[in-house]
């Protein structure tokens, strides 16, 4: 057992992602941290190679804990009300976020977790300090959503006040990066839990179906341990950004940093990108994600000469072919 290390959730189709973050975590947090990737599904060859190159690095293998979780999600999901009402099929990709939750049985007694789609910007000694008081450390923004919009209905909530909604909303925090301790959730623990959401409908707290962030959220909130979210830090300097598509950050030594006081962030989050955008961008196609260039620089950190050289915007018939690619995929899947 590692009292220490970093996890992530990928698979092939992400795997320039991933080698991009590996990358950055070698180089902005450290080289010996031993890093365990958790598979989404079975599409890992290319991911099996890359490993196999990186000492520091392993495959997250103990099939029985990825199944727990899975079958943790799929008997709670299966009791929301869109289920319930079979009002939608579940979307394919659903269990596959949830196996970040694997983390909680792995092999770190502590641990944090990063997306795949992610660049990692500096040390997480702060991160890994802050555990010696709280059991979840966080650091992002959810908690500024506006009523209707969180993960948790707050309206619905107050109708059963086990919780001031205030300090609910204060609670709120995404899944794409978080550092947390082994065992915080035990299988007798997660039984109480799925108790409360199915027989005495909690899910119904939850806004949004088949969503791993909507569940962490209950979760993290219903098992009563401490948080700490570095964005509500008394400390101006812990409070930055992260967003690749919505955050100013200016970059120093292809480290980025909070644009309003150059405040060293924790991580660059490249949500709401596409992977096959990445994919494209490493071919050398101009695909308009901000801070591409700095995702170039971590993707081709160890084999720079595989770099582009130059990007180029995609042709309009590039453009309509993946469109009706795009249409012909989605008619698919409605029709199965």
């Amino acid at each position: 057992m590692n009292p220490r290390g970093i996890y992530t959730l990928a698979n092939d189709v992400v795997y320039d992602q991933l080698i991009a973050l590996l990358n950055s975590i070698e180089k902005n947090v450290g080289v010996e941290i031993p890093i365990c990737v958790i598979p989404f599904d079975d599409r890992l060859d290319k991911i099996i190679t890359e490993i196999e190159k990186r000492p520091q690095v392993s495959l997250f293998e103990q099939s029985q804990v990825i199944q727990a979780w899975e079958n943790f999600a799929e008997k709670v999901w299966d009791s929301y009300p869109a289920a319930r009402k079979k009002q939608q099929p579940r979307p394919p990709w659903g269990k596959g976020h949830h196996r970040k939750f694997v983390a909680f049985d792995g092999i770190f007694e502590e641990f944090v977790y990063y997306d795949a789609d992610s660049l990692a910007m500096k040390p997480l000694e702060p991160l890994f300090e802050r555990l010696k008081t709280v059991d979840f450390v966080f650091d992002d923004w959810e908690h500024r959503k506006p009523e209707g919009k969180t993960a948790l209905d707050l309206e619905l909530m107050q109708a059963k006040p086990l919780y001031d909604c205030e300090v609910v909303q204060k609670s709120l925090h995404c899944s794409s990066f978080f550092g947390s301790k082994r065992g915080i959730f035990s299988a007798p623990e997660l039984e109480t839990l799925s108790q409360k959401l199915i027989q005495e409908q909690e899910i119904n707290w939850l806004s949004k179906w088949w969503d791993d962030a909507f569940l962490f959220n209950y979760l993290t909130l219903r098992s009563g341990r401490p948080c700490y979210n570095f964005t509500l830090s008394s400390n101006p300097q812990d409070r930055t950004g992260n967003c690749a598509d919505a955050d100013p950050f200016v970059e120093i030594d292809q480290v980025l940093y909070n644009e309003q006081g150059l405040k060293p962030i924790h991580r660059l989050h490249y949500m709401n990108y596409p992977a096959q955008n990445f994919r494209w961008l490493c071919q050398g196609e101009d695909v308009g994600i901000r801070y591409q260039a700095i995702f170039l620089y971590y993707r081709f950190l160890k084999d720079s000469d595989r770099a582009p050289q130059k990007l180029t915007p995609a042709s309009p018939l590039q453009k309509l072919g993946r469109k009706l690619k795009s249409g012909f995929k989605k008619v698919q899947l409605l029709t199965r």
